[in-house]
């Protein structure tokens, strides 16, 4: 390059501009033309440079993480070690080619004698000194300013990142990550509890600018005017003016004062703001903010909300079941290495007992929790189920497992003879021998103990067993015992394999089947005196059995028992008043379970045992009452967390808690109520005096119809005239309600059959000789007296009434007076029951 070009090069491009043009010429006639290779490093800290270099092509980097002290730091026309050579210092960095590079190099002597021979050089370096001098004095007062208004509002790190290894985890994770990748606006929003706060520091220090500032500031607690966000106009700056390019968190955004929330609108919508003026000023001029601004609240705010380019909400703990071990152990880490103490062991009942709580103050109610357990353990080695007192849900509340109370409940219930034992080695067998004597034997009750087991124990004892527990009887019900078997043979033998369950039809449908079959049931009951002819109701037995068998033949599990078997839907609809129930902790299925072994069955896993799973195709954590759960501890005996429970809990809770009503149980319940009254049809005749002659066919049949019908009418009137109240009382729909009649239903029937329980079935030791043929004189007899029988038939009647006018206003939860029609209704059944049950 020609000297008059280099010189107007100098003179353009450089630092060296400054110099007078006699001086730029006398450094051109010295320059020297270099290239050099890449990564050759053309400054050293501790090494005196030989000479400065002036930048014509080529790229140069920096071994410091430090950002350039200017854009224009490593461009061409820069100068490399002059000022160290003036200064007689080595450099403070490396600097090295990235490229092949070509520079001017001006050696360390030459220097030297330009600058003795030019004074101006060191002039003209001591003003540029200076000048820098006063621009970094300037800078460091701004910043100074700038830290001393931002530091009560700073954000100095994350607390933590987010713990757990759960869908909900990875997938926060990951919004997270997306959140931060750009200067979008976000919108966090979550139950309380949740460290939204925490997130947006996540978000903005997981960011490219997380060198920036990162400030949070508490709407509740802004000035309407906004100054100290938006500063004032022509004084003090704002947050946002200092905040340049950090990130703005927007904390309880929900409490903003009205004044602002347009103000804040803008600025999300636009990324602009207003600076404060006083009343009478002229309004100042709009200014932009590159901040990222982050929103937290608690819940959706219309105003605001779509002002926002991102919604991140954040899920609460109680969807977050699998991430509580993680968290648990996260926080006895933390809290344990802060108070120097030795780390304590989580039991898996105590895990257990915190993946059962809901934590309404989700992740602080849980860092609090396990904070105080280790306080209150006392340095003990494990943190143990019982110092997580508070650790318990609303659905645990009044409940009491039995199994851990008494594990050797727990184990005969695992056992192989809970019920297979049973059912396989005395059921299956003590059945066929029931049919045979009711076919072959005596036909009178009196004279046939397989026709007086059926009627005078089975009867009285199942529905006494009910309020205890539950649909007990199933579990052991010989009608399922030969589906059982014929559905082996099925798919062994004939190579059958069975359908798949039409869940949709039988849900629709199979409740009125099992309703029309339990109404002819009744009706040949009492038409043909089952009671009192053996053949007869050993061909109930049969047909019963039938309906099992084919179904067991067609269908996989036991779809006749959930949808279709009478005798079960009475029983599901009587065990929803027991004080026990078979449950699991749905926190512990939901986080450790991934093989759902107590629903479909599978191998021996861990503690769980090889099973075919629930056979009726419930899962223990999702059941709503007792109606699908026949206790036949599949569940309890596959689940390898110890999630299943056998609890005491207050008789009934479900009906005013979880129940879902449905209207065929209702038509069920109606139609068992109706039955206590067909069974009583010489008394009604009597009471009333009816004179109808109960020998013939169609008049007997008449009234059979109406005393089912009758009492489901009382009831449907007292549920329309509710109805017309509802306008005043808001009272819940009659579907609902009418399950309050269940306590009268089950004491009536109780009340009946007590007749037989406490009057015949002591009698059974000489029936059975009579069976065979025997005398039976002399033989023990157990008969209680008339009066014994009526009292205990009183107390039965006394005591539904008063649980069906308790469980009624426990479903409505209303006032005594808005109920008044049911109420008036039960004490009418039960007063008709009384004078044909107890006289």
């Amino acid at each position: 390059m020609a000297k008059i070009n280099l010189v107007t090069w100098l003179q353009e491009r450089t630092a060296l501009s400054r110099l007078s043009e006699s001086v730029l010429t006398a450094i051109a006639e010295v320059i020297q033309e270099q290239i050099l290779p890449a990564n050759q490093a053309i400054a050293e800290p501790g090494k005196t440079p030989n000479g400065f270099y002036i930048l014509r092509e080529g790229t140069l980097q920096t071994s410091l993480k430090t950002p350039p002290r200017s854009p224009d730091e490593f461009n061409p026309g820069c100068t490399i070690n002059l000022r160290e050579l003036l200064l007689d210092q080595p450099p403070e960095q490396t600097i090295s080619t990235v490229t092949e590079s070509k520079l001017w190099f001006v050696p360390g002597e030459r220097v030297q004698e330009l600058v003795q021979q030019y004074p101006e050089i060191t002039q003209t370096l001591t003003r540029q000194l200076a000048q820098e001098l006063a621009e970094v004095s300037n800078a460091l007062t701004y910043e100074q300013q700038r830290q001393d208004d931002l530091r009560p509002y700073l954000v100095t790190k994350a607390k933590r990142g987010i713990v757990g290894r759960s869908r909900y985890a990875k997938r926060l994770r990951q919004q997270i990550r997306e959140a931060g990748s750009d200067r979008r606006s976000v919108y966090i929003f979550g139950e309380p509890g949740l460290e939204k706060d925490n997130i947006a520091a996540l978000i903005h220090y997981g960011s490219p600018h997380r060198r920036e500032s990162i400030v949070k500031i508490d709407c509740g607690i802004l000035q309407k005017g906004g100054a100290e966000l938006f500063g004032r106009a022509g004084g003090k700056p704002g947050i946002l003016e200092w905040l340049g390019e950090g990130t703005l968190v927007l904390n309880n955004i929900d409490e903003l004062p009205e004044e602002l929330v347009e103000a804040i609108a803008t600025l999300l919508k636009t990324s602009t703001y207003t600076p404060v003026t006083r009343e009478g000023e002229t309004p100042a001029t709009p200014k932009s903010t590159p901040a990222k601004i982050l929103a937290i609240s608690e819940k959706h705010l219309p105003a605001i909300a779509p002002n926002l380019d991102e919604t991140l909400k954040v899920p609460p703990l109680r969807v977050r079941k699998a991430d509580i071990a993680a968290q648990v152990d996260y926080y006895i880490s933390l809290y344990c290495r802060a108070k120097g103490l030795t780390r304590p062991k989580l039991t898996p009942e105590a895990l257990r007992r915190l993946q059962s709580y809901d934590f309404p103050g989700n992740i602080r109610e849980l860092q609090n929790l396990v904070e105080r357990a280790i306080v209150q353990s006392d340095c003990a080695r494990e943190l143990t189920e019982e110092i997580f007192w508070a650790a318990q849900g609303k659905k645990k509340r009044f409940r009491f497992n039995l199994l851990n109370a008494y594990p050797k409940l727990r184990h005969f219930l695992r056992s192989p003879w809970w019920p297979d034992r049973i059912n396989y080695g005395f059921t299956v067998v003590a059945f066929a021998l029931v049919v045979a004597i009711l076919f072959l034997g005596p036909q009178t009750r009196d004279q046939n103990f397989a026709l007086n087991f059926f009627w005078a124990w089975w009867w009285p004892l199942i529905l006494f067993a009910f309020p205890f527990v539950g649909r007990l009887w199933c579990a052991v019900c010989p009608f399922m015992i030969y589906g059982e078997i014929t559905q082996k043979i099925s798919e062994k033998l004939l190579k059958h394999n069975l359908k798949p369950w039409p869940r949709q039809q039988a849900e629709q449908w199979g409740g009125w089947f099992l309703f029309g079959l339990f109404t002819l049931i009744f009706l040949w009951e009492e038409l043909w005196d089952l009671e009192n002819t053996a053949y007869l109701s050993a061909w109930l037995l049969l047909l019963i059995t039938a309906g099992a068998m084919i179904c067991s033949a067609i269908f996989e599990r036991r779809f006749w028992c959930r949808y279709l078997c009478p005798i079960g839907g009475m029983n599901g609809l009587f065990a929803k008043l027991s004080m026990t129930e078979l449950r699991a902790q749905q926190g512990t299925c939901s986080a450790e379970c991934t093989t759902y072994q107590c629903y479909k069955g599978g191998p021996q896993k861990g503690e769980g045992l090889e099973t075919n799973g629930c056979p009726l195709y419930s899962h223990p954590a999702q059941l709503e009452d007792n109606r699908d759960c026949v206790l036949c501890m599949t569940c309890l005996k596959a689940c390898p967390h110890r999630s299943v429970e056998f609890n005491l809990r207050p008789p009934g809770i479900d009906l005013w808690t979880t129940h879902q009503p449905r209207s065929y149980e209702v038509a069920l319940l109606l139609l068992l109520l109706g039955g206590i009254f067909l069974h009583r049809l010489p008394e009604i005749n009597a009471v009333l005096g009816l004179g109808i002659d109960l020998s013939q066919f169609w008049p007997h049949l008449g009234l059979s119809l109406a005393a089912l019908g009758v009492p489901a009418a009382v009831v449907l009137v007292a549920g329309a005239v509710i109805a017309q109240l509802n306008r005043t009382f808001k009272s819940k729909p009659f579907v609902q309600l009418a399950y309050g009649y269940l306590p009268l239903v089950l004491g009536g029937s109780l009340a009946h059959y007590l007749r037989l329980g406490l009057g015949e079935a002591g009698r059974i030791l000489p029936v059975t000789f009579a069976t065979f043929g025997l005398s039976g004189e002399g033989l023990p007899v157990w008969i209680a007296h008339p009066a014994v029988i009526a009292f205990l038939q009183g107390t039965s009647l006394i005591a539904g009434v008063g649980f069906s006018i308790l469980l009624t206003q426990k479903i409505a939860k209303e006032s005594l007076r808005s109920l008044l029609p049911q109420h008036l209704a039960t004490l009418g059944l039960a007063l008709g029951m009384w004078v044909i049950i107890v006289g």
